[in-house]
């Protein structure tokens, strides 16, 4: 039996080891006195322990197949549904998983639910994606345009009503999650916002603009290479800004992986502009943080879709963290992060954002300004120091019956070095 009340934490779509959200939160478990297991995608086959922590322990399982397709993804899907099914009944057994987070994508883990429920277990839905609008997104993403087939629709819609219906309690990552948790019937005091972001001490001193040593100002893209982050609009805007102020003085780093690195690659070979994009492949913590402190301006290329505004990505918090000026489309969750911390295009074209660009690379005051607000907010509003308390009382109140008596507040422990980058970014 687990001394302490004990936490099953669930993802299907990427390790515990990239999952920077669920890092943080496995932290905040530990300091708050639970103990932690992560039942995940195998990642590194070394790893019996997550990275970071004190003792959050990681039962992987492996990945037989990964989703391309409607049909792919169903496969996919049933197989990492019966894993995780496996490995939590294990934990049931072996006395722990006294309550159990699970994370989103996909939303097929009902079932669970209603057993976890039926034992008199809490369940916590993390709602990480907007799953019908992620499908939405993703449809015509080869090029092909059509419209999302309706059945595949109403399904994921459905799964979704039943995922947060059968939830003890939702953590939402942003206010149009909660908005939309609360129109499928759950009740706002049922969920609890816990919005994704570094915290304060995973970065290195006080953020300012450096000068770089050779003079060229790096322009970055931080996260996942995938249909729906538009990466290639970056490789695309990179050849605009070449066309504006030339080949020389600045430079475009994205940072990441994902199914669509392939094609980004052969776009910036076709459009004659690999001399001016690099690709440093996925990064570690301290890595990301070295990245985005030698940066002057960051950019979120996401389109405007229905999930994009609904959305909060992840990587426009560690941008704002480091105080990075950024430029994005106009997206509802994007504003209400970053303020007058963001330059804001219409349509997310590659012009539009090669024109923003052009001019912020030639005002300095305003990045300098920009970087200033972006801390503000970054330091009173976002960083995970704010999300930790919310997030550690949902368990807290569920658990309180198991908890010892309360003797002093528990502590954020640093997070120490080996964590990695995360993915997906849509994450609310």
């Amino acid at each position: 039996m687990a001394r302490n009340p004990h936490i099953t934490i669930l993802i299907a779509n990427l390790p515990a080891e990239r999952d920077r959200r669920v890092i943080r939160e496995c932290l905040t478990l530990e300091a708050a006195g639970f103990e932690v297991t992560v039942i995940a995608p195998r990642g590194d086959k070394s790893l019996r322990v997550l990275p970071g922590s004190r003792n959050t322990r990681l039962r992987p399982y492996p990945v037989k197949v990964y989703g391309s397709g409607v049909l792919t993804f169903a496969v996919e899907f049933a197989w990492s549904f019966l894993c995780i099914a496996v490995r939590l009944i294990g934990e049931i057994l072996a006395g722990r998983a006294h309550a159990v987070q699970v994370c989103n994508p996909p939303d097929v883990y009902w079932p669970l639910a209603l057993l976890l429920r039926a034992l008199g277990r809490p369940w916590v839905f993390d709602h990480h994606d907007l799953c019908p609008e992620v499908y939405a997104s993703r449809v015509g993403s080869d090029g092909v345009a059509r419209e999302p087939n309706r059945w595949v629709t109403r399904i994921l819609v459905a799964m979704e009503w039943l995922t947060l219906r059968t939830a003890t309690e939702v953590v939402a990552t942003n206010e149009s999650f909660k908005d939309n948790a609360v129109r499928r019937g759950v009740r706002p005091e049922k969920v609890t916002v816990v919005r994704n972001g570094p915290a304060g001490r995973e970065i290195t001193g006080e953020p300012d603009e450096v000068t770089p040593a050779d003079g060229v100002l790096n322009v970055v893209y931080l996260g996942v290479f995938g249909p729906q982050d538009n990466v290639e609009g970056v490789v695309l805007a990179a050849e605009e800004l070449a066309r504006r102020r030339g080949r020389t003085g600045w430079r475009m780093i994205l940072a990441g992986d994902g199914e669509s690195m392939p094609s980004v690659r052969r776009l910036a070979a076709e459009r004659k502009v690999e001399d001016l994009v690099e690709f440093t492949g996925w990064l570690d913590g301290p890595a990301v943080d070295e990245l985005l402190r030698e940066a002057v301006i960051a950019v979120q290329p996401d389109l405007p879709t229905r999930m994009n505004d609904l959305s909060t990505m992840a990587k426009t918090v560690e941008y704002v963290g480091r105080g990075l000026p950024v430029i994005a489309a106009d997206l509802t969750e994007t504003r209400r992060t970053l303020g007058d911390a963001g330059v804001y295009v219409p349509a997310g074209a590659p012009g539009e954002f090669a024109e923003a660009i052009d001019e912020l690379l030639d005002d300095p005051a305003r990045r300098q300004r920009m970087r200033k607000l972006g801390r503000e907010r970054f330091l009173g509003l976002l960083s995970w120091e704010h999300q930790a308390g919310p997030y550690a009382a949902v368990f807290r109140r569920l658990l309180a019956k198991r908890l010892p008596p309360p003797t002093t507040g528990a502590r954020i422990p640093r997070q120490r070095t080996g964590s990695t980058e995360p993915a997906p970014e849509k994450q609310g």
